[in-house]
């Protein structure tokens, strides 16, 4: 019958646990000059090597041949431990027995020396299961126990172990693993068992894993079972859900040069191959967060980058972006995580998060120094349009007059007096070049009450343009076209513009790329209204 990696691959002795080696160290010195405490509390995030840790400890406390504090594993209580047969040992889960009967079995018991071997040892995993009656029963055994018997306390929760078991207890906390010792773990493990696996896969592993070697195992049992060649970051991360390294890499390029298109497209991608949108989201947190690393620490960070991109490339993509607006963009990450499992649709909410971060808004920086940044960084690199050339200053003669040489000839100058020069006709006015209706900025906050945020936020990147009887509503990309185009949208824009206006209008939406000219000639109205504006002067408008 086929053993899982993990369960096969579990250490038999000290020297075999990885990444533990302050902690093995100390109980083979313990072990081998005889000063073994009577209980110990093993702590730690799970895979890291507890339970493991408590069953050759208790193998080498009734081993008849320790070799250098480690259990020989050939003794009769070395095998009988191994294979079950010494009832002596006895393993709880707390989880499922965590009464106070319970306890009160183990206070019977430990009254009775132990059969076969030198001592009776009780490992009791998951010990922050146990209710505070059973804690309290446990106190007084725990405390004194007989010479023969050990306890081992295994627990993920140590904040909610009792300050009094704490105090009968040596501690040993266990470390996250290492991802370089997993990555060099998994490949001494998948030579032996003959898996194609590759030094990118096994980092990448490595990195998912999150400490837990136990983790790692398992994936990388998951990922072999399910393919014949080689295991590289791509068929690892089309296992777990995620995407690969250099795919991450570039949404990060799409989302940093504000191309909302290919990153919704890049997502559609990834959710059509079965990717979990959630766990991409995630992983574009923590490129996010190497980035800051590089962006913002004056020494070398390379080791505490993730394993799954290099130094050089993260040091490129963060290269003309200022850490404000990182953090900006860990800020909408996060608010999309949070929002992501009650999500009705996790698809529209992954996508609204690309909008979000392609389109920074001012309200996305957390101070107004951020802000500050983000216009500087822009500025250094060219972003901002430079402002027009002044107009050359007029020749002037000694006499201090300007000289009228260069000057142009006037208009009508061959024209008869009092006829009006012919007026030439208006050129037609593209959309793109239109600017909003001054009064598109109260419809949209009038719709914000009849619309839900999540739509209200993406009608914000669309034009409004009031022309006739109608009111154009010019979208930039298809995703809000599509949106803009629905229903329940048109109507709250309708019922939004009636109540700014005063007057009924249509509400027509387009793209940007596909729209004709809508006029040719200005309102004069819309120009007053928005001089008005910009001199902070208030009008009463009346049919």
């Amino acid at each position: 019958m086929y053993q899982a990696l993990y369960r096969k691959w579990r250490p038999n002795r000290f020297a075999d646990v990885v990444g533990q080696r302050h902690i093995t160290d100390t109980l083979r010195a313990q072990l081998e000059s005889g000063r073994l405490s009577h209980a110990y509390l093993f702590t730690g995030t799970r895979g890291t090597g507890k339970t493991t840790c408590a069953k050759i400890l208790a193998r080498a406390v009734n081993c008849t041949n320790l070799q250098s504090g480690d259990p020989c594993g050939t003794c009769p209580a070395c095998r009988g431990i191994l294979d079950g047969s010494v009832l002596d040992v006895v393993e709880i889960d707390a989880a499922s027995n965590n009464g106070v009967d319970n306890i009160r079995d183990i206070r019977e018991e430990v009254r009775y020396i132990p059969a076969s071997v030198k001592k009776r040892v009780y490992i009791i995993d998951e010990v922050h299961m146990l209710s505070q009656g059973a804690f309290n029963a446990l106190l007084k055994t725990l405390e004194e126990p007989p010479e023969h018997v050990l306890f081992i306390l295994a627990t993920t929760e140590i904040n909610k172990v009792p300050a009094t078991i704490l105090s009968r207890c040596q501690r040993f906390d266990f470390r996250r693993i290492a991802p370089h010792d997993i990555a060099q773990r998994l490949l001494e493990i998948a030579e032996e068992e003959h898996i194609p696996l590759t030094e990118g896969g096994a980092r990448m592993i490595a990195r998912l894993a999150d400490g837990a070697l136990r983790d790692a195992l398992s994936i990388l049992d998951r990922t072999a079972a399910g393919s014949s060649g080689p295991i590289d970051e791509e068929l690892v991360a089309s296992g777990v859900g995620i995407l690969a390294g250099d795919t991450a890499v570039e949404l990060m390029r799409h989302i940093l040069q504000g191309d909302l298109t290919a990153a919704i497209a890049q997502l559609g991608e990834s959710y059509t191959a079965g990717r979990e949108l959630g766990a991409v989201l995630d992983q574009l947190l923590g490129l996010i967060r190497d980035m800051l690393l590089v962006k913002t620490s004056k020494g070398d960070v390379s080791g505490l980058l993730s394993p799954a991109y290099s130094a050089k490339t993260v040091a490129q993509l963060c290269e003309q972006v200022p850490a404000s607006r990182l953090l900006a963009y860990t800020g909408i990450l996060q608010e999309a995580l949070i929002r992501m499992p009650r999500a009705a649709n996790r698809r529209i909410e992954a996508e609204l998060c690309m909008v979000r971060l392609c389109r920074l808004q001012a309200e996305d920086y957390d101070t107004l120094s951020g802000r500050m940044d983000a216009l500087e960084e822009k500025l250094a690199h060219g972003v901002v349009a430079a402002a027009p050339a002044p107009a050359p200053a007029p020749q002037t003669y000694d006499d201090g007059f300007p000289s009228d040489q260069d000057a142009p000839p006037p208009e009508n100058e061959d024209m008869p007096p009092f006829e009006a020069a012919p007026r030439k006709k208006p050129e037609p006015v593209q959309p793109k070049k239109l600017e909003c209706s001054p009064q598109w900025n109260d419809i949209t906050l009038a719709a914000k009450k009849l619309l839900p945020m999540s739509t209200f936020a993406q009608l914000t990147f669309a034009k409004g343009i009031l022309h006739g009887k109608d009111l154009y509503v010019v979208c930039e990309d298809p995703f809000t076209y599509e949106l803009c185009s629905e229903t329940k949208v048109k109507d709250a824009l309708s019922k939004a513009v009636q109540q700014v206006t005063g007057k009924p209008y249509r509400v027509k939406v387009m793209e940007e790329s596909n729209v004709g000219t809508l006029s040719t000639k200005a309102n004069p109205v819309d120009d007053i209204i928005r001089r008005a504006g910009e001199l902070d002067i208030t009008l009463e408008i009346n049919d």
